[in-house]
């Protein structure tokens, strides 16, 4: 291990906080930032602090918003009839990038994952039920398509075809195992237009 000074270690052990940052990865990023203009150094710790102090959940949906609700909740022009239900956030903003979806969004914040010790009512499945009503015809499942992915699909299904609603699963266009985040818009789009009933 390299010896530094003390603010430069604390700064690499916060780098190595984030997800898929390890430490010689965040010692680069440290030593990066550290040779920034001092201008572009506060711009971005400014940056950090604003996000982290004005973005909260929208209290509909669950997106990162600025304003609640959220501006695709908020958009009178969406599909109010049609949920797709993600895991997390980012998944929101793929889907978005298609521009073929229209409808409206509910982010769990997680997956049913009994080996992690996360069952029904660690996620949000509570507040997607609540949303239920006779307005929405139809959930889709976009969860990731791992075991956790497929657990939480099966689960989504089972609870919500009692209350009457249609409840697909996209197709997998996506590779088992991967992430929607990391997924091509194409490959996206095709999974989505392939979505079948569960």
């Amino acid at each position: 291990m390299d010896f530094y000074p003390v603010s430069i270690e604390k700064l690499i052990e916060e780098f190595a906080k984030l997800p898929g940052i390890g430490y010689k990865t965040a010692q680069r990023l440290t030593i990066h930032v550290l040779n920034l203009p001092e201008s572009e150094v506060k711009e971005f710790a400014q940056a950090l602090v604003k996000a982290r102090g004005t973005i909260r959940y929208c209290s509909v949906c669950g997106n990162f918003t600025e304003s609640d609700p959220c501006p695709i909740c908020s958009n009178p022009n969406r599909d109010k009839s049609t949920i797709c239900v993600v895991e997390e956030p980012k998944d929101i903003m793929t889907m978005e990038k298609i521009k073929e979806y229209n409808g409206v969004y509910h982010v769990l914040h997680g997956n049913i994952s009994p080996m992690a010790g996360r069952g029904p009512d660690d996620i949000k499945l509570k507040e997607l039920i609540r949303r239920i009503n006779g307005d929405v015809k139809e959930v889709i499942v976009a969860t990731n398509p791992n075991v956790e992915g497929e657990a939480t699909a099966m689960y989504i299904s089972k609870i919500l075809k009692h209350l009457g609603v249609k409840v697909t699963r996209i197709a997998h266009g996506i590779p088992v195992g991967g992430n929607l985040e990391y997924a091509d818009e194409i490959t996206l789009s095709k999974a989505l237009e392939g979505r079948v009933e569960i």
